[in-house]
């Protein structure tokens, strides 16, 4: 795997991407309690799709770890005053919290969670990838070749981290050896795998020979929420629509951007960024069908993502009056094409 064995069994190796938080909502919102800064056992649990009982097993196996990482146990006057800044009503006498770096700490603890793998493999396939782009010179640019980008990935990664780890068990003692044999092994697999990963994300960005590596997409995945319903408003203003307002967030009712097309027709917009190897559900356009049509009374309603529509979200999509824009589409019209829809 794409060195998922050595984030699950290396406690170095998590450590050095614990502040890669932005991850977790990358792959899948994370919802917080009222506080904004934590959240409860259960909402890990869910979150990554396993039972209590799974997370709290991982919980018992590795709680120093966690701990440091900012996992806690409230008891008395401390869940008290918890409780009362919160506004959580719970009679339980004990309350576990997770911190961010917490739950992406679970994310790799976690063997037998999708969501928990797809975290591990998107920190170090975009991560990665995203921190050893260099600064572009907009006067000298020229594209990185395939070979040069799996280069600097394959570099880093070795750098970074497995190459301290060697060093590390070299200055030990003699009973690391069999341990140094098997990473020098996950390197040789890890270095086969980020260039089958680098050839699907090739395909899913549609990444050209004639075109930068940073591009248009590249940069709406780095954004986090907040900044990509953000892009999606500059937009809408490019396209002569009015009176847009980002409302997304808390209390949004599930919808994100309000506004006029040019015409004058009411408009609402749903955003979503999510990992381009996740999809857009019928759910979840079913969700936003109530909002658009009942909630606001939409005259144009767009569902916009980073990802691809699933074949009965586009179905539903279409026999609703919802227009999809998929993770192409969205390229197209950040790179200048009008939706048509808004015409």
């Amino acid at each position: 795997m794409i060195n998922e064995s050595a984030l699950l069994e290396s406690k170095t190796l998590r450590g050095s991407v614990l502040d890669r938080t932005d991850v977790l909502d990358r792959v899948k919102a994370l919802s917080l309690l009222p506080d904004g800064m934590h959240v409860t056992t259960a909402m890990v649990a869910a979150y990554f799709e396993v039972t209590v009982k799974t997370l709290e097993s991982v919980v018992e196996d590795h709680r120093s770890e966690l701990e440091a990482s900012g996992y806690q146990v409230l008891t008395g006057k401390r869940l008290a005053l918890f409780k009362g800044a919160s506004g959580i009503q719970s009679r339980s006498k004990a309350l576990a919290l997770f911190s961010r770096r917490a739950v992406l700490n679970v994310a790799m603890l976690l063997r037998d969670s999708e969501v928990a793998r797809q975290v591990r493999v998107y920190l170090l396939d975009m991560e990665y990838l995203a921190r050893t782009q260099p600064v572009e010179n907009p006067a000298h640019t020229t594209p990185m070749s395939l070979d040069d980008r799996i280069d600097q990935r394959i570099t880093h990664i070795l750098g970074k981290t497995v190459v301290p780890m060697f060093n590390a068990l070299i200055e030990t003692s003699g009973e690391h050896r069999r341990e140094l044999v098997a990473l020098r092994t996950d390197v040789q697999r890890v270095e086969k795998r980020l260039r089958q990963h680098h050839a699907r994300l090739e395909r899913l960005e549609g990444t050209r020979d004639d075109r930068s590596a940073v591009g248009v997409m590249a940069s709406m995945d780095a954004m986090n929420g907040r900044a990509f319903e953000q892009h999606i408003a500059r937009l809408l203003r490019r396209d002569g629509c009015t009176n847009v307002v980002v409302q997304g967030g808390h209390g949004d009712r599930g919808v994100d951007i309000t506004g006029r097309t040019a015409d004058g027709r009411r408009l609402v917009v749903q955003c979503k960024r999510f990992a381009p190897y996740l999809n857009i559900t019928s759910p979840d356009v079913q969700k936003f069908v109530g909002a658009a049509k009942v909630l606001y009374s939409a005259e144009v309603a767009l569902f916009v993502a980073t990802c691809p529509f699933t074949p009965d979200a586009v179905r539903i999509a279409a026999e609703t009056g919802i227009t999809a824009v998929h993770r192409g589409l969205l390229e197209a019209w950040s790179a200048g094409e009008p939706l048509k829809v808004l015409e």
